[in-house]
């Protein structure tokens, strides 16, 4: 699966991942006559929901979405119970979760309608926020979108990195304008370097892509791919 599975010296670990699209339809691909339509049709979830079995087999101690876990309005709201059932699995196997909203799914109606369970922390769009994980010495800092057409750099908002502790930051961006996906949130490499963090968890374009260095910055790319020219996992 695309989705970044990351182990610290053997002291903590977790999922990075990003652009889930729930119930998403697969543009293309159900017009072949053969094509397993009861399959496609179902293939988002299968995608996540082996996500958080792999997270609970693991024994992660925290997984993070950087956005666009729906696909825009819902068709249907069994699609947020889908993921609200999901969510509660990992809260039984003690696992954190660290929710941003992208451009997919800025805050709207039924977002804010849903119960999430009390294990997952959802970033607030209004400013930058910062969730601690005392035991493990990790700071997450992230912001979501409010309105879809986020196209101002969000990145001066966020705050100094914690001293000694790994600071993560999360982010859904077109990073420096990639050219095959709209333009939200643009902000460098450089920038992010900048910042201080030990690893961005960037979501929004749909490839896996990963720098190493001081500063880990990472796409996962999207859980399952929805056309021809996306991979998925």
């Amino acid at each position: 699966m695309l989705a970044l599975f990351i182990k610290d010296e053997g002291k903590m670990k977790f999922i990075h991942t990003a652009d889930i699209h729930l119930d998403s339809p697969l543009r293309g691909l159900s017009s072949y006559p053969d094509a397993p339509t009861e399959r496609l049709r179902t293939a988002t979830r299968d995608a996540f929901d082996n996500l958080v079995s792999s997270a609970i087999d693991e024994q992660v101690d925290f997984l993070i979405i950087a956005g666009d876990v729906y696909d825009g309005d819902w068709k249907d709201f069994n699609t947020g119970l889908f993921f609200v059932r999901q969510m509660g699995r990992l809260r039984r196997a003690n696992i954190l979760v660290y929710l941003l909203h992208g451009n997919h799914d800025a805050e709207s109606e039924m977002t804010r309608g849903l119960e999430l369970p009390d294990n997952v922390h959802v970033f607030s769009s209004s400013k930058a926020q910062t969730f601690l994980i005392d035991n493990i010495k990790v700071a997450l800092h992230g912001r979501s979108f409010k309105i879809a057409a986020t196209t101002d750099n969000l990145l001066p908002s966020y705050p100094q990195p914690v001293p000694s502790w790994l600071n993560i930051g999360v982010l859904h961006t077109a990073l420096e304008g990639n050219s095959e996906h709209a333009k939200y949130a643009p902000c460098s490499v450089a920038e992010l370097q900048a910042k201080g963090y030990q690893y961005w968890a960037l979501g929004h374009v749909h490839e896996h892509w990963i720098q190493r260095g001081d500063t880990t910055i990472a796409y996962p790319g999207n859980l399952q791919g929805r056309h021809i020219r996306e991979l998925g996992g």
